[in-house]
């Protein structure tokens, strides 16, 4: 990594956590693939569920001419987060939410940042109102978040209309980018006092807190922090 993308100061997790506290924010929103816990759970769920036969064959081969499109930079960020909840139409929710539970369990639960947890903790002890926002699907989300006592009524995620328990293939709202501060919007959330993320689709949202904390950034968030002066933290397993 060059010196012009480590620029950005590392705060120590007393620093991080002092920090935020000194805020006493009473509104704190969190990404949460890359943010809550490492890797990304949205794309890790779409082969997980590949694998375990819960996607027709024709479903299987669309997605993944759809993911390849957008890793060569075809297919926006926007629509592959979408699409990646409408290929589950026709499933039964409730079939969704405990394939979702399984998976959170086996693969991504291992992963959390337990000085994310930690701080989650100390700011709902402290009576703050705690916000989980991701392009991820809602199944995977609202799974996750119970691990850190955050209600799925607040939690903002990709999701679709489901009609008589049955996904369908009609977009209800797909947080990223600019997308996610109309969510918070859209919620009430017009201010809130602090802003987690670790990637540039968390830079809008980041930029509309009274302290932006970026977590395990990606280079493009670590150059916008650059850019914006906002210093960075890495949990201890994530620590370059």
């Amino acid at each position: 990594m060059s010196e012009s993308l480590i620029a950005a100061p590392v705060l120590t997790t007393a620093e991080f956590h002092s920090r935020v506290h000194a805020l006493r924010p009473q509104i704190a929103v969190f990404d949460c693939d890359g943010t809550l816990w490492s890797g990304d759970a949205g794309s890790s769920f779409m082969r997980w569920t590949m694998q375990n036969g819960l996607l027709a064959p024709a479903q299987v081969e669309w997605m993944e001419g759809r993911y390849q499109g957008y890793k060569q930079g075809q297919v926006s960020e926007l629509a592959i987060c979408g699409e990646m909840v409408q290929v589950y139409r026709g499933i039964a929710v409730e079939t969704l939410r405990q394939a979702a539970a399984e998976f959170f369990r086996t693969h991504i639960e291992p992963n959390i940042f337990p000085e994310m947890q930690e701080l989650v903790a100390t700011l709902q002890a402290s009576g703050a109102e705690i916000w989980a926002v991701s392009s991820t699907n809602d199944w995977v989300i609202e799974e996750g978040v119970t691990r850190f006592n955050i209600s799925a009524n607040r939690v903002l995620s990709a999701r679709v209309v489901a009609k008589d328990g049955i996904a369908t293939d009609t977009l209800i709202d797909v947080p990223t980018d600019e997308g996610k501060v109309t969510a918070l919007h859209g919620a009430g959330v017009t201010a809130p006092d602090a802003v987690f993320g670790n990637s540039v689709h968390d830079a809008a949202m980041l930029a509309i807190a009274r302290g932006a904390f970026p977590v395990n950034p990606s280079v493009e968030l670590l150059r916008r922090s650059r850019t914006e002066g906002w210093a960075v933290y890495y949990p201890a397993t994530v620590a370059p």
